[in-house]
């Protein structure tokens, strides 16, 4: 999936570790007024992305690149900016950028992966996961990320390894757990799926993702009330579950939950 993108996409400092990289640039009068003012535009790029508003973030980050070249930092923000608008080859181009200026930094491969599953390049995206992993070999996104790409290539039993993996490393990453579930439910291990959401729903009741499962399995399963009063809160948290097609290509669930989601849906 691309995380939420989204979830999932991570927000990098950019005076952070895109600094010494403007260091060592052609760049050695940069004043501590310019420096403030990348500040508080990067504060601004950071706000709009908050609220939602991911063209101005963009335009904020373009202007801050404008100022410091070869700060990585802001290359690959505007490259997340770029993906939640869906401008996913121009994303490419900033990570490309960032990963030029930075090449012993995670983020930019994690983020360019993300943006590579969105084009449907499941091995390209693999390739970069493959490389967070040589650079940090507990690096739980990347597990969970390449589980996604796997998956997307159909290869179920590889995500559902790397899925777990990622959960061993980070056990509060909610979003690995949620996906190691719909996976077993994927290759038909439902009750310990099933189990797997009902665990995971325990401890973040407000994870729209597990309710909706669990409304998906248990309606496939004949227990509708269980069902119901599941999608009661699935849909009151985040009503975009109702939207097949969101499920299917955004979220990205697999095959399986996928229809049994929409067998629930075409019966409301």
């Amino acid at each position: 999936m691309i995380k939420l993108i989204t979830i999932f996409l991570s927000l990098l400092l950019v005076f952070g570790w895109g600094t010494p990289v403007m260091a060592q640039s052609q760049q050695p009068s940069i004043t501590q007024e310019q420096l403030k003012q990348g500040d508080e535009l990067a504060n601004q790029a950071f706000a709009a992305t908050n609220a939602g508003d991911f063209a101005t973030a963009e335009m904020y980050w373009t202007q801050i690149i404008e100022q410091f070249p070869t700060n990585a930092g802001a290359w690959s923000n505007r490259g997340n900016s770029r993906v939640s608008q869906n401008k996913l080859q121009a994303a490419l181009k900033d990570y490309d950028k960032a990963i030029e200026l930075a090449p012993n930094v995670t983020d930019p491969y994690l983020n360019r992966g993300a943006a590579l599953e969105g084009l449907g390049k499941w091995e390209d995206a693999i390739a970069d996961y493959n490389h967070v992993l040589e650079l940090d070999p507990n690096d739980a996104m990347a597990y969970n990320n390449r589980g996604n790409a796997k998956a997307g290539l159909g290869k179920w039993e590889d995500a559902i390894a790397d899925y777990k993996k990622s959960n061993d490393i980070a056990p509060n990453f909610a979003f690995a757990r949620a996906n190691y579930a719909l996976a077993l439910y994927e290759t038909g291990q439902i009750d310990q799926a099933i189990r797997q959401m009902r665990n995971i729903v325990r401890k973040y009741p407000k994870f729209a993702d597990m309710r909706a499962a669990l409304t998906a399995a248990y309606w496939v399963k004949g227990e509708q009330g269980e069902a119901e009063s599941n999608w009661v809160a699935a849909y009151g948290l985040d009503p975009r579950y109702k939207d097949i097609n969101w499920v299917t290509n955004i979220r990205r669930w697999p095959p399986s939950m996928v229809a049994a989601l929409d067998k629930f849906l075409k019966l409301q």
